[in-house]
């Protein structure tokens, strides 16, 4: 059975899509990556170093954010790592994970909502690929995108339940 690091009140399924979270934005970072590398993923050439910065960024930016949903099934979720200055150590609020998440989660969404707009609205070139094995492999590394944000709502609304029943069992 496959083995996930997670604390033991979290359950299976919640850990599962946690972990899952980075891996569906690892194709499209890597899509990226080989783009700015030169490889032949599309048509188009990237514009100049100024562009490559921002595409290698986009990919180290979204990367690191897919990582933090690890957060909300692990103990740095719920206590600060000791050597983060000032704040370590100090028991996270679950507010403070679950309104940034929530948020994340709904703007994944609304990128989510107006790609699939723009698409069958026609927006944008339309031309990215010169080969239909090109357009297969930019579909195939970005369709995993399409999970990210159910993954993030659904393990954040069981991060919440986990630590806020937990603190009201306590208080009873």
């Amino acid at each position: 059975m496959l083995k996930i690091d997670a604390l033991p009140a979290v359950p299976r399924w919640a850990a599962l899509a946690a972990h899952a979270v980075p891996l569906a934005t690892l194709p499209s970072a890597l899509w990226r990556v080989a783009l700015v590398a030169g490889l032949p993923v599309t048509a188009e050439a990237q514009e100049g170093t100024g562009e490559a910065v921002y595409i290698l960024m986009l990919s180290v930016v979204s990367e690191g954010l897919a990582l933090m949903t690890l957060g909300l099934v692990r103990g740095w979720g719920e206590t600060v790592p000791g050597w983060i200055p000032v704040i370590g150590g100090r028991q996270v609020r679950p507010t403070a994970a679950v309104v940034p998440a929530l948020l994340g989660a709904l703007a994944l969404f609304g990128i989510l909502g107006w790609a699939f707009y723009a698409q069958f609205a026609g927006l944008g070139d339309g031309g990215v690929t010169d080969s239909s094995a090109q357009t297969v492999l930019l579909v195939v590394c970005y369709a995993p995108l399409v999970a990210w944000p159910p993954l993030l709502a659904a393990v954040t609304l069981a991060y919440y339940r986990r630590r806020t029943a937990s603190a009201s069992f306590v208080a009873a």
